[in-house]
């Protein structure tokens, strides 16, 4: 899938949707990524630590908001590692042929995962892209609807429309995207909606730049997780953290002051670094298990 919107403003702000804009990213994890990976990867015998490693990664962390492949062989890694794992007898392995796919292909989605399992016919690509869909699936029955936004995410839009160019900027596949958004009524204010398809959010954002041809200070990225701030830097973009357990403050922080202050141009480097020192804070490097 290709990004394109058309740019009508000086400036850009993207924002990240899952456990950003909206309070799913707990839901999906617990309720749907967990228990697909428990079924699919074969960890009944660990269950509890499969659970605790996956949760950790995708949402405690500082991997957290990473891409589902990636996310996927790092639970895998921490848990080949784990004790308790190798006192069950249990063997984790992390497969190969996933971690070469994922460090080579940029569009890290089903569609491209389908289409290299066509091409190589390989079991393990099958399976991954079998738990995959699985995981689609669940999420589509569970996370069916009703979900709102935080409080203060539509006020911030409002308080953007007009003024910026807004993309939804996200790991998420598209069409989940696409169907939350345009459910809450909040579609309305985005230029356009970039899905996991359309490659990663550093890629985004370098498009979205190639589009608007904004300049220094003239990107602000919005989320809540360190490869939002990661693909914001590489861009030369702002961020604006909407910091794990405390998004709603976080968001009412941006509406009262951060736009301001992205508009008038006084998003300072004083600024953001107050905004990073907080945000580092929430979300360690090393796992519980390991620091006991």
């Amino acid at each position: 899938m290709q990004l394109e919107y058309t740019a009508k403003h000086g400036l850009l702000i993207g924002i990240d949707s899952d456990g950003c804009a909206f309070d799913t990213m707990e839901l999906k994890h617990k309720e749907c990524f967990v228990p697909m990976t428990i079924k699919y990867w074969n960890l009944q015998g660990v269950s509890k630590y499969a659970r605790e490693t996956f949760e950790f990664v995708n949402l405690y962390s500082k991997s957290r908001g990473i891409n589902r492949f990636p996310a996927l062989i790092e639970t895998l890694a921490r848990l080949q590692v784990r004790s308790e794992v190798k006192a069950r007898g249990v063997k984790i392995e992390v497969p190969k042929e996933l971690v070469e796919w994922v460090e080579r292909e940029t569009k890290l989605g089903n569609p491209a995962l389908e289409a290299e399992v066509k091409r190589t016919g390989s079991p393990v690509l099958k399976q991954t892209l079998e738990w995959s869909l699985a995981v689609n699936r669940q999420i589509d029955s569970i996370v069916d609807k009703g979900v709102p936004p935080f409080p203060f995410v539509r006020e911030c839009l409002e308080k953007m429309k007009g003024n910026t160019d807004v993309l939804v900027v996200s790991a998420t596949p598209f069409d989940a995207l696409n169907r939350e958004w345009e459910e809450q009524n909040i579609a309305q204010y985005v230029a356009t909606i970039c899905g996991q398809e359309h490659g990663t959010k550093k890629e985004h954002l370098a498009k979205a730049q190639t589009i608007g041809n904004y300049g220094a200070g003239r990107i602000l990225m919005v989320g809540d997780a360190p490869g939002d701030h990661k693909a914001a830097v590489a861009n030369n973009a702002l961020f604006f953290p909407i910091n794990p357990g405390a998004e709603e403050k976080s968001w009412q922080r941006l509406f009262e002051e951060g736009i301001d202050k992205f508009f008038a141009g006084t998003f300072d480097d004083a600024y953001q670094q107050k905004l990073l020192d907080e945000f580092n804070k929430y979300l360690p490097s090393t796992p519980p298990w390991e620091a006991k």
